[in-house]
């Protein structure tokens, strides 16, 4: 299964752990919403910079 650590990152450069292992994102305009691996869910305002598969990320831009 392929899992993706969902990290939010700030305007100002600061960035923190939404979810660690999200097996589904879905993205409904500027609203993403992640779910774990255990069907946690947690919603974002932002828009997606970059998923990297190689180290597992997927980066989002917070709506400041």
């Amino acid at each position: 299964m392929c899992e993706l650590k969902a990290v939010l990152e700030s305007g100002e450069g600061n960035r923190d752990i939404i979810i660690e292992s999200a097996t589904r994102v879905v993205v409904e305009g500027d609203e993403i919403e992640l779910t774990g691996i255990f069907g946690e869910k947690e919603n974002v305002q932002g828009s997606i910079k970059e998923i990297n598969f190689s180290k597992g990320e997927l980066i989002i831009l917070g709506n400041d």
